[in-house]
């Protein structure tokens, strides 16, 4: 366990030097240019030099290269400001505030959100690996690694987290901690999932049980984040702790490690054991990280039926032999007050209670290893890309390798969505990509049931099994709503950025890695004729999409305000189809490289 400091002493962030917060903060300065342009939040023109984005008071300059669906990847070494010489975010809202047309209060907000995820992106530079050091380490150590959603700027926020919390909590301090468990009286806490899978995973509580005397059988144990008891459970649910409903625990001795959503936690002392999530209730990206109490309910009967459709699908279970992470126990603990108040902001209904999913490596087969789709975005302290130096080891050209990559993520996923109308979010913290012992992809792995499966509105044979209890919480949305998940949750939020990547680090320009990926597609389309229909409804292939907004929908449509049900994505406009064959985003990928043409 990580030494505190005395109560008299202040805590330091050791990553606050010159030279890290200046690398950090003309990152992000890049990343705000280029993600805010797609968005059109802004409009940069080309001019003889590059881009140019006149606001009151300063003049940006930067040199970008435009991509598939509309993308801009700004250079952050050419970004030069009329009026900051330092290339500082922060001040780039300040004189942007008003193009922006953000309110004060989102302003505030939103400053604090960039500062705090300045923070952590600092402390990754000043502890950051080469490639091949980053190919080296394995699944869980690698999600400390990552630099987070790299379409959200203010993507490490984390309202509600003191400088120290993170220090203790976040995924980058990669430190190894122990949680506190709680017993909760039956008559505020819910058990779904296998008793015997509840049973194993506490079976080293049982001392815990002995303090309860007589009633232990009265009682659920779950474990609780700190934070979480500090700053929500002890303020929120005194009056059953003082009646003896709610009793703290000491921890289990197990040490976990927080993975990249905050919330969930690794078992190193006993890596068989499952992996748990629970809520924290700090705003973080575009939501509060609480848990829904609804969701956690259900979550084994939607792991139950996501399994059945696996196993009873010869191409899914024998010749993809998908990972399907179940989550296949839950405790909720649903507040007795808040409950019974529709009205009130959804983080209240979220503030306690556990899900068990299953770990990825009992599924692991010798020699395998496995990496999130995230890690391949990763760049080492040389300048390497974490995915060049993986196709180098693999021995294969580099063509061959995407080609093996696609080959393996997008069968499992084309085949739930086309036969059974049914999409995950594959974004790149859900997909986990399994690699051989060269390196080579082999399989898919997938996570976040409960909170990212959703099913066709229509009437499909394949969805009449769907058990009431999942039924009930799975969103039910039309096909080009489903198709969605693949476009904005991979193709947009993940092979926009690996694209670019490619070309620059292994030789495949853009166009060819987005040809690539399309035949994949209609190779799964020739080995299924018999669901010709399906791809007409589900029609990946359309010239134009709609285009999902992530911080449009933080600064101009939800920003920081309260509301009784979770915020979804902004849309905002089209873009072009970088599947649809022969479609102009294809054209701009070559014509606009580098430099200075037209947009």
């Amino acid at each position: 366990m990580p030494q505190q400091p005395p109560a008299d002493q202040l805590h330091l962030p050791p990553q606050l030097t010159s030279e890290h917060w200046q690398r950090a903060r003309r990152a992000m300065l890049a990343k705000t240019l280029g993600e805010f342009a797609y968005e059109e939040l802004i409009t940069p023109v080309a001019d003889a030099d590059g881009y140019l984005l006149a606001l009151p008071g300063a003049d940006y300059r930067f040199t970008a290269r435009r991509g598939a669906y509309g993308s801009w990847r700004v250079d952050p070494a050419s970004v030069r400001c009329s009026a900051d010489p330092d290339a500082d975010p922060l001040r780039f809202v300040q004189y942007a505030r008003h193009a922006l047309g953000l309110s004060g209060d989102t302003l505030g907000h939103l400053l604090r959100e960039l500062t705090a995820t300045l923070l952590a992106d600092a402390h990754q530079l000043a502890t950051e690996l080469t490639a091949a050091e980053l190919a080296c380490l394995g699944h869980v150590e690698l999600e400390g690694r990552q630099s987070g959603h790299p379409w959200i700027v203010p993507n490490k926020g984390r309202l509600g987290l003191s400088a120290r919390d993170t220090a203790d909590w976040a995924p980058e301090a990669r430190t190894p901690q122990r949680l506190p468990w709680l017993a909760v009286h039956r008559s505020l806490a819910e058990y779904r999932g296998d008793p015997q899978l509840y049973a194993r995973e506490l079976d080293t509580l049982e001392p815990f049980r002995a303090l309860l005397g007589d009633r232990a059988d009265e009682y659920l144990l779950l474990p609780v984040h700190p934070w979480q008891w500090d700053e929500i459970v002890v303020p929120l649910f005194a009056p059953w702790i003082a009646s003896g409903d709610i009793v703290p625990l000491p921890s289990d001795g197990d040490l976990r490690l927080p993975q990249q959503s905050i919330r969930s936690f690794f078992n190193l002392s006993r890596p068989d054991r499952c992996t748990v999530k629970l809520p924290l209730s700090i705003l973080n990206t575009l939501v509060w990280r609480g848990l829904p109490t609804e969701l956690a309910r259900a979550a084994p009967a939607v792991t139950a039926w996501i399994h059945g459709l696996r196993d009873g699908d010869p191409f899914l279970r024998d010749e993809c032999r998908v990972i399907l992470l179940g989550e296949i126990a839950s405790v909720t603990v649903e507040h007795p007050l808040y409950g019974e108040l529709p009205e009130v902001p959804y983080q209240y209904k979220e503030l306690l209670g556990a899900i068990w999913r299953e770990p990825l490596g009992r599924y692991l087969e010798p020699g395998e290893r496995a990496r999130t789709l995230a890690s391949l975005l990763q760049t080492g302290s040389d300048g390497r890309a974490l995915v060049a130096e993986l196709v180098a080891r693999s021995g294969l050209p580099a063509r061959d390798w995407l080609r093996r990559l696609f080959a393996v993520m997008m069968p499992p996923l084309l085949h739930f969505l086309y036969r059974y109308g049914t999409v995950f979010s594959p974004h790149g913290e859900n997909a986990i990509v399994v690699f051989d012992e060269q390196d080579r992809p082999v399989r898919l792995a997938v996570k976040d049931f409960v909170d990212d499966v959703n099913v066709s509105d229509r009437e499909l044979p394949e969805l009449a099994g769907l058990p009431a209890e999942a039924a009930r919480v799975l969103p039910r949305k039309p096909p080009q709503a489903l198709n969605q998940y693949l476009h904005a949750g991979l193709f947009i939020g993940v092979y926009r950025f690996l694209a670019p990547l490619a070309e620059e680090q292994l030789g495949v320009p853009e166009e060819e890695f987005w040809t690539l990926l399309r035949e994949r597609i209609m190779a799964y389309q020739r080995r299924f004729p018999e669901l010709a229909e399906r791809f007409e409804l589900f029609d990946l292939f359309t010239p134009r999409i709609d285009r999902l907004c992530l911080n449009r929908n933080r600064l101009l449509l939800d920003g920081y305000r309260d509301r009784a049900e979770r915020p979804f994505a902004a849309v905002h406009g089209q873009v072009d189809n970088a599947l649809h064959p022969g479609g102009p985003s294809a054209r701009a990928a070559r014509a606009d490289r580098i430099v200075s043409a037209a947009p």
